[in-house]
């Protein structure tokens, strides 16, 4: 199912994984429309990072998912749907449950209403590696539990539970994909790894972060996109979910000392004695039966599937993360717990 003669709608397209899906799409020759959450500034989100050639090429739609109109509207004309739209915020989810809850369930109703209607080819649905909850066996295939362990989390089961539905009842042709902790250039320090990096880069001696002893599962952005690519090309995987992780752990604490090894590579800190820079912060951390402890993907169902697997290691992937953030530590606030 080649992509580049097809009228796509990205839904989220100025969040961190839709802005590199759309200019992967765009860069594919594929007719992309975007749709942004509107604001009065007219800021299409990180697509601002995009070349303007590029940019320049995007259908910009700005709405909003909870309104089922302009999600119709924004729908209407394209084959491809991949749904990105949400609030992924867990720490926010527990200050504000009932918009999460509203954007990330009713706002997917909406989509799949919308797809249903105007007979789209094929929905590419976003999960989230948090509807599993903190693993009770490793590694963590498809058919695991799902286990709403925040407001955020379980929005988000809510979510994949609808687009099952809307398969099984109406025949959409959706497929769920399920990203493990993705990473990369343009992503928030409200997730881990740029929350590491600019205080591996500004203030080395002091890294404050949550909880050290937590075990997380990371894919570097261009492989997520990939499989994203996969899902929407792949024929006769409607119906089914995929995992999409790298199948390998580290805790915090040892992604921290490998960043803090990368950013001072000549004179790596000592990472194992009681002069560790990693630093506590109660703030950060989880409610204790909210706490994810441990993610470690199977991604076995995609690779043989889908055809996909990962191709940025761990450390690679960081050095690409590292010098993006160098050049654009302007736009980060080190130090500061993000929301």
């Amino acid at each position: 199912m080649p992509l580049s003669s097809k009228t796509i709608l990205i839904t989220g397209a100025g969040g961190f994984i839709g802005s590199h899906l759309t200019e992967t799409l765009l860069m594919q020759g594929a007719s992309v429309r975007a749709f942004v959450r509107y604001n009065s500034r007219s800021d299409p989100g990180l697509l601002r990072q995009l070349d303007p050639a590029l940019l320049d090429q995007v259908d910009l739609v700005f709405g909003d998912l909870r309104d089922p109109a302009a999600v119709q509207a924004a729908v209407r004309g394209c084959q491809i749907v991949f749904h990105l739209g949400a609030l992924i915020a867990i720490p926010y989810s527990y200050l504000h449950p009932y918009e999460v809850a509203e954007t990330n369930v009713m706002g997917t109703l909406n989509v799949l209403l919308a797809c249903r209607a105007a007979g789209v080819e094929r929905l590419v649905h976003t999960s989230t590696s948090e509807v599993y909850g903190t693993a009770r066996s490793v590694p963590i295939n498809e058919d695991h539990p799902l286990q709403g362990q925040s407001p955020y989390s379980a929005s988000k089961i809510g979510a994949d539970k609808l687009a099952e539905s809307f398969h099984c009842a109406y025949g959409l042709p959706v497929v769920t994909v399920r990203p493990f902790n993705t990473y990369g250039p343009r992503q928030s320090a409200r997730a881990v790894i740029p929350t590491i990096i600019t205080q591996a880069l500004t203030q080395p001696a002091s890294i404050q972060l949550g909880n050290l002893d937590a075990l997380r599962d990371f894919t570097y952005v261009s492989d997520t996109v990939s499989g994203f690519l996969h899902a929407a090309q792949t024929p006769a995987v409607e119906g089914q979910t995929f995992n999409l992780g790298a199948g390998s752990e580290i805790t915090i604490a040892a992604l921290a000392d490998l960043v803090l090894s990368l950013t001072s590579p000549s004179s790596p800190p000592p990472l194992t004695t009681t002069h560790s820079p990693l630093l506590l912060d109660p703030a950060r951390l989880r409610p204790e039966k909210s706490e994810v402890q441990r993610l470690l993907s199977d991604n076995t169902r995609a690779r043989q599937v889908l055809g996909w697997q990962p191709q940025v290691s761990l450390e690679d992937g960081l050095r690409q993360t590292i010098s993006w953030i160098s050049a654009h530590l302007d736009l980060y606030h080190p130090g500061r717990y993000e929301v």
